[in-house]
């Protein structure tokens, strides 16, 4: 058992995995399933520490709910607009305007947090 303290190492982090593998199957209520919890909180902060996942892309994070969720690209015409507009959005030519990104959030459960981060859009040009 490891001593329960901020964890400040890579050994430390993997000493506190390793104990929270034997720990996994603890019954609630026991002070191994407290045990259980501090590890998991103090893996956590470490983690968010030396390895943050950066926010997914916009317009992937919807390309992927729509795929994940059997959706089509219509039906996300309430949010964003026209088929077109939907096109340009997913396509790269027209930025996610703020009442968009409202209306994604509000009606599909995108987080807007994801939405909000910046992407690359496509420059074409009228030919």
């Amino acid at each position: 058992m490891i001593e329960l303290r901020p964890i400040k190492t890579e050994a430390d982090y993997r000493a506190a995995l390793s104990e929270i593998e034997a720990l996994f199957d603890a019954q609630p209520g026991t002070p191994e399933c407290d045990r259980l919890d501090i590890l998991a909180t103090l893996v956590e902060a470490y983690e968010q520490r030396h390895y943050p996942i950066e926010a997914p892309d916009p317009i992937e994070a919807i390309k992927y709910y729509i795929e994940s969720r059997g959706l089509s690209e219509r039906d996300l015409e309430p949010a964003i607009g026209s088929e077109s507009k939907v096109a340009e959005v997913l396509n790269r030519q027209q930025a996610l305007t703020l009442e968009m990104i409202q209306r994604l959030h509000n009606q599909f459960g995108i987080p807007a947090e994801v939405l909000i981060q910046p992407y690359t859009l496509e420059m074409y040009s009228a030919s």
